[in-house]
């Protein structure tokens, strides 16, 4: 409270602070009820700077803090108003109140240089008083009046400048008394209200008439009709009103004031002051220019829920005039909207006094706004902004993204289907509901030009057994064509926009549809057809209820772009499921079917590769030499096409007439063939392992047989014993591939195995995979054969590709299994009948071979 100082220094010599507190007393007292009012000022005591009333201290008196009301003043930083002191437990105890000298008091609190506080400008009574709106409005309004002289006070003695600067603030300040004798007209104005009227020193004639003389013109009847009513009740008067000034200009003036009561009981005098009001009037005008300017709507509540104001934009917006609704109770006029979003949020603002904003809609008013709610001590400040176009621009936004995602969705289940994309149409069904329908049923035509539903699907689970009935009933004793016939007719989309029930009832011949269709209730529907090349190879029909609109522009278009996709990539797979059968069909005629030598059980297996509906170049063959023994083949030309399943087939016959013909084991039969493909110009390479199964009578007696087996670059035949164990049959080396050096010599290798022995030869496709080795794939393979060594034959084979092939087989894979079954008993029931070509011995030793080179 450093801003004391200078005040308190000069406490007694400020005549012009004494009569503003005189005028206060006049303003606040009665006959009846004398007022005491005091301006005191704090530091580390309390010193009082003017006063006047009945029982006033005299300027000077100085106290302590704890005694004072004033302090208490001071301390709240806000107006303290006390009807009954002795009562109120902020002041009861203080020693100005338990002598009887204060019992109702008034204090607002003086600012002083920089906000802060340095004392209270009080009034006070001896006996229990309430103070009226008036009252209070009048010791707050002279407060600033005070605040200024004290300021001015506490600058004299310093420099010039200084004092300069305070006397125009004082000037602004611009407060100046009256006093009117209502008998006789005489009008006593000081000379700062001479000044606001524009007064030249001694111009001012003090009569009733000099004072209305520089009224504004259109506010003069509000002011007599304010005075009217002041004198009558002997009551208050305020007015704010307009001067014309000698120099033209237009001043704002404020003048509160009261009537004083004669003798005989009515209005004798008319008191009070006045000050310039003209830039807060004109900052006030220029709010409420912007108010009614600005983009977003404005409305003022009190705190009854009145409204007070609204600006030209938000009458637009809630479309009621703001004459109308001024002074009108909110929620009277907007129905629902003390129990919406709205009113809540309003409620909260006003009774926590914390600002809030939100966005929500108003069915009302069928709209999206942005709300502001701002509290203060008169009730509730209320910004508001109608967004609905924005927030259907974002809903929009989000459809259309939701539809791209649809769409992408719909894409990668079609992409990642494989060869089952009859299967990824039928689900289209679930895919589309409910973002684009209530329903929907997907139909594929055969090829007798019939419609086959293969998937369909309802939002609601109450209803999917309906859906059921209507789509197993509704092609039967059909009478009319509907909509799904006509698109599968014209290959064009069927849009029905409302109606559909009715229009859909008389095409159906089954009741048991008629029913269905009935309880489904479909208001509108958009049937598209499944096209490609041209042709319609499917229908997909979507259907909505009355409480959903009828698809817009954009998600016909969307369900449009579905079914092309779907079109298409139905198209594509039954296209390449058709080359795919022919390529695999001349691929299997290639590889006939194996012998079946007495306790030999052959198995054999070709796996196409999945990326491209072509043959290709593995092969596996088996077969007998003229002498009875049992030869086993797997190989595999370089490439992928036709070219390479020509040469293959061509090195696959080769080689079994040299085989036959020659009765050579195995490297000579690989050299014959590399010599022929010389000589008969095969231009290819290949790779391949020739094996023969080999057995003596003595060996027979062992329970054993022999492998004969030679090489040329392929991966390594497997053999898994009888045990379990698994033995990769690596041999001496192994040679190079066929069509390279056909004089290069070919070696053999031969091992003996127990019966019960199963022999595996494959082609690459089942251990190579890109980005790994052949080791790795060897070792893969060789676990995976130990883990299922037990199965059957047949079921092994089966099992090894499932394990060992991706779900997308990169590469053609062919393989041939022997299993030894043991000779002391029956052949097997698994290993099927004996099947041996016509005049080829099952054990006998071939006429001229070597004597260890028997069946």
């Amino acid at each position: 409270m450093s801003s004391v100082g200078g005040v308190v220094g000069t406490l007694g010599a400020s005549p012009p602070l004494q009569r503003l507190v005189a005028l206060v007393a006049r303003l606040l007292s009665s006959e009846a009820s004398p007022v005491t009012v005091q301006v005191s000022l704090l530091t580390d005591e309390q010193s009082i700077a003017a006063s006047t009333g009945p029982g006033a201290p005299a300027v000077g008196t100085r106290s302590p803090l704890a005694d004072s009301l004033c302090s208490v003043t001071v301390a709240l930083r806000a107006p303290l108003v006390v009807a009954d002191a002795a009562a109120d437990s902020r002041v009861s105890d203080l020693p100005p109140v338990t002598s009887g000298a204060v019992r109702a008091y008034h204090g607002v609190p003086l600012a002083g240089r920089g906000g802060a506080q340095i004392g209270a400008l009080c009034a006070y009574v001896g006996a229990p008083r309430s103070w009226s709106e008036e009252e209070l409005a009048v010791l707050e309004e002279l407060g600033a009046a005070v605040e200024a002289q004290l300021a001015l006070d506490a600058v004299t003695g310093e420099f010039s400048t200084t004092r300069i600067r305070w006397e125009t603030a004082l000037d602004a300040a611009g407060i100046g008394s009256f006093d009117w004798d209502l008998r006789t007209d005489r009008l006593d104005w000081d000379e700062r209200m001479q000044e606001l009227f524009g007064f030249a020193p001694g111009e001012f004639e003090p009569h009733i008439s000099s004072g209305f003389e520089r009224l504004h013109d259109e506010d003069r009847p509000a002011v007599e009709s304010a005075i009217a009513s002041a004198v009558a009740a002997c009551g208050d008067y305020r007015a704010e009103f307009r001067v014309d000034m000698p120099d033209a200009r237009e001043r704002w003036v404020a003048a509160r004031g009261r009537a004083i009561a004669g003798p005989g009981g009515q209005a004798a005098r008319l008191i009070g002051s006045a000050y310039d009001i003209t830039e807060m009037r004109n900052v006030r005008d220029e709010a409420a220019r912007l108010l009614e300017t600005m983009a977003t709507g404005f409305a003022a509540v009190d705190n009854e829920w009145r409204v007070r104001y609204l600006n030209s934009e938000g009458a637009r917006v809630v479309g009621i005039s703001a004459e109308s609704l001024r002074g009108e109770v909110l929620w009277d006029h907007f129905p629902g909207l003390a129990e919406s979003p709205f009113g809540e949020r309003y409620r909260y603002a006003m009774q926590t006094g914390e600002t809030v904003q939100f966005e929500a809609y108003y069915p009302h008013l069928d709209g999206w706004f942005e709300v502001r709610a701002v509290p203060d001590d008169t009730g509730l400040g209320l910004y508001f902004l109608d967004v609905t176009e924005r927030h259907r621009e974002q809903e929009r936004a989000e459809a259309v993204s939701r539809r791209l995602s649809l769409l992408a969705s719909v894409s990668a289940e079609l992409a990642a289907a494989g060869m089952d994309i009859e299967g990824a149409v039928a689900k289209l069904a679930q895919t589309v509901v409910p973002l684009l329908a209530d329903w929907c049923v997907v139909s594929l035509v055969d090829e007798d030009g019939s419609l086959r539903d293969v998937g369909h699907w309802h939002e609601d689970p109450e209803r999917r057994s309906t859906l059921d009935v209507l789509v197993a009933e509704r092609n039967l004793a059909r009478i009319l064509p509907g909509a799904v016939p006509q698109a599968q007719r014209t290959g064009r989309t069927v849009v029905v926009t409302t109606g559909m029930t009715a229009k859909a009832l008389p095409e159906l011949g089954s009741q048991h549809a008629r029913d269905a269709l009935t309880l489904l209730a479909p208001e509108s529907a958009v049937v598209v057809p499944l096209s490609a090349r041209g042709k319609v190879i499917g229908v997909l029909a979507t259907a909505r209820g009355a409480d959903r609109p009828a698809m817009t522009d954009d998600e016909v278009a969307t369900i449009e772009e579905i079914a092309l996709r779907a079109g298409v990539a139905l198209d594509g797979a039954r296209l390449y499921a058709h080359q795919q059968r022919l390529a695999e069909g001349l691929q299997r005629s290639l590889l006939t079917t194996p012998p079946e030598p007495d306790h030999c059980e052959i198995a054999v297996r070709y796996v196409p590769a999945a990326e491209a509906a072509s043959v290709g170049g593995d092969w596996f063959d088996s077969f007998l030499q003229p002498g009875g023994a049992t030869v086993l083949v797997i190989g595999d030309v370089m490439g992928h096409d036709l070219v390479a399943a020509a040469a293959m087939g061509q090195l696959r016959s080769l080689l079994r007439g040299i085989a036959w013909h020659s009765g050579d084991a195995p490297a000579g039969v690989l050299a014959g063939l590399d010599a022929a493909m010389e000589g008969l110009q095969v231009d290819t390479t290949a790779t391949a392992v020739v094996a023969r199964l080999e057995q003596t009578d003595e060996e027979k007696e062992r329970g054993v047989t022999r492998l004969r087996w030679s090489n040329a670059g392929h991966p390594p035949p497997m053999v898994i014993q009888p045990e379990g164990a698994v033995l990769p049959l690596l041999g001496v080396e192994v040679d190079l591939l066929l069509g390279i050096d056909p004089h290069s010599p070919r070696t053999e290798s031969v091992v003996s195995l127990d019966r019960g022995s199963t022999v595996l030869l494959y082609t690459d496709g089942l251990v190579e995979r890109r980005g790994q080795d052949l080791e790795a794939g060897l070792a893969e393979l060789a676990r995976v054969l130990r883990e299922i060594a037990e199965l059957p034959l047949s079921e092994l084979c089966d099992e090894l590709l499932r394990r060992m092939l991706p779900s997308a087989v990169e590469d053609d894979v062919a393989l041939v299994a022997v299993r030894l079954h043991r000779q002391d008993r029956p052949r097997p029931v698994e290993a099927g009948p004996q099947r041996l070509p016509p005049h080829v011995p099952g054990s006998t030793v071939p006429e001229g071979a070597h004597p260890d080179e028997q069946v």
